[in-house]
């Protein structure tokens, strides 16, 4: 895992900081539209540490409990579509036959927008965490299928061949070949697939359940309260970026049974 060089990491963010900061106090930004960063610091520590019991405000102590649905919908919807694409793309990328049957049925439905599915989702789960959870998964599920997929094409084929002369069954080679060699390109999948997934809970939490930061975000737009929506805007960056960093983690610790794998 490339090591994340913080210093240098920084120094977009804070450029980006000072020139919203800049142009707050040259009364730049569209007053009531684009909020100073004193302004969206405040209401977002209010959002955080605030009181949630003796005020009727509904951006004062609610952001953990926000954050946490949000985060669980992503949690849950990303580990079942892993659970389904990463084995289905190197299925669909080592047999042709699987590749025959299936192949052309995903990339039919992978153009179609998360957007689309949403009267489907609310037909069929209701407005509940059901709903949202079937849209995050179906929005990760693309990026890591056809990335899994075209990590199990590209296995080298020489290895495949030393396997089947020393007589490896299907099962083995799949597992002890295709599998590691594919790596990579799983992981790679799973870092659009996560983002992707932050992506679809904020279409979801916005229209088919009432919780969580994307339904923050859309309540927040609707009362005028556009800090609040910058703060929002904001934490999505941070979640995605940190579930982004954790993937990466899990590639590197992944690496060396890779090694080991391909050496087997």
């Amino acid at each position: 895992m490339p090591a994340l060089r913080t210093p240098r990491s920084l120094v977009l963010p804070v450029l980006l900081f000072a020139v919203w900061q800049a142009g707050a106090w040259l009364a730049w930004l569209p007053q009531g539209i684009v909020p100073a960063p004193e302004a969206v610091a405040r209401a977002w520590y209010v959002w955080i540490v605030g009181s949630s019991t003796h005020t009727l405000s509904p951006y004062s102590g609610t952001w953990i409990a926000s954050t946490l649905n949000s985060g669980e919908r992503v949690l849950e919807g990303f580990a079942v579509a892993s659970a389904v694409a990463v084995p289905l793309g190197l299925m669909i990328g080592w047999n042709r036959r699987t590749a025959d049957y299936l192949d052309p049925t995903i990339q039919m439905f992978r153009p179609v927008p998360i957007t689309a599915w949403i009267p489907f989702a609310l037909a069929f789960f209701g407005i509940y965490d059901a709903s949202a959870i079937f849209l995050v998964a179906l929005g990760a599920f693309f990026p890591i299928v056809i990335n899994a997929t075209h990590g199990a094409r590209n296995t080298d084929i020489l290895l495949l061949r030393a396997a089947r002369m020393l007589g490896a069954k299907p099962p083995v080679i799949l597992r002890s070949i295709v599998f590691p060699s594919a790596l990579p390109s799983i992981f790679t999948g799973l870092r659009l697939g996560v983002g992707v997934a932050w992506t679809a809970v904020i279409i979801s939490e916005m229209v088919a359940v009432k919780s969580g930061l994307g339904y923050a975000l859309w309540d927040a737009y609707y009362v005028g309260r556009m800090d609040i929506c910058v703060a929002t805007m904001i934490s999505f960056g941070l979640l995605g970026f940190l579930s982004d960093r954790l993937v990466l983690l899990a590639w590197h610790l992944a690496e060396p049974w890779r090694r080991h794998g391909a050496q087997h």
